[in-house]
């Protein structure tokens, strides 16, 4: 076995390794404001995030593989962080569009598909964006092709512009998802 085998065979170990510390710890984070006891955590809580956190590591290694850099680069983090809040203001927003045009006696929607092309190149980039589409009052994502189109339903399609209506569905989160996984 020469040098290159050695260290391509210890670079997973450490990914995962990596991997399990973040597991463990986001579990920590999610178990522990409810059953500390006396200040300490219990000892079946601890077990129970080692267990899956070891699963995590062996399973979602692979899938997570491609962009493992982004996982514990700090700005992907920041970025990310911001991202909620934005995303968390259009999904509330098109909560009350939904809710406005549902309970208007003229119910002023105007349904259709539009096709947009995305500047995404990675697939989780590609993948966040539909689902962050999909997850936004009015929006849903029908298909996503290989270069990049998007297929989104919509309940009030306010131009039927290709970069018009791209500004209005994808655009919004497009520029934060670019910076978090590209």
């Amino acid at each position: 076995m020469n040098h290159s085998d050695s260290s391509f065979k210890q670079k997973p170990l450490i990914e995962r390794l990596v991997l399990f510390a973040i597991a463990l710890v986001f579990w920590l984070l999610l178990v522990w404001p409810v059953s500390p006891i006396d200040g300490r955590w219990m000892v079946g809580d601890i077990g129970v995030g080692v267990l899956v956190a070891a699963f995590v590591a062996l399973v979602m290694h692979e899938i997570i593989r491609v962009g493992f850099i982004r996982l514990v680069n700090p700005r992907s983090w920041f970025w990310l962080f911001i991202y909620a809040f934005v995303f968390f203001y259009y999904v509330i927003k098109g909560g009350l569009d939904v809710s406005y045009r549902v309970l208007h006696p003229r119910m002023p929607i105007r349904p259709g598909i539009v096709k947009i092309k995305s500047v995404l190149q990675s697939d989780t980039g590609k993948s966040a964006l539909a689902n962050s589409i999909t997850l936004t009052p009015g929006t849903l994502t029908i298909d996503v092709t290989e270069d990049g189109w998007f297929y989104v339903h919509w309940l009030n399609v306010l131009s039927t512009d290709e970069e018009e209506a791209a500004k209005h569905v994808l655009r919004r989160f497009e520029w934060f998802i670019q910076r978090i996984f590209e």
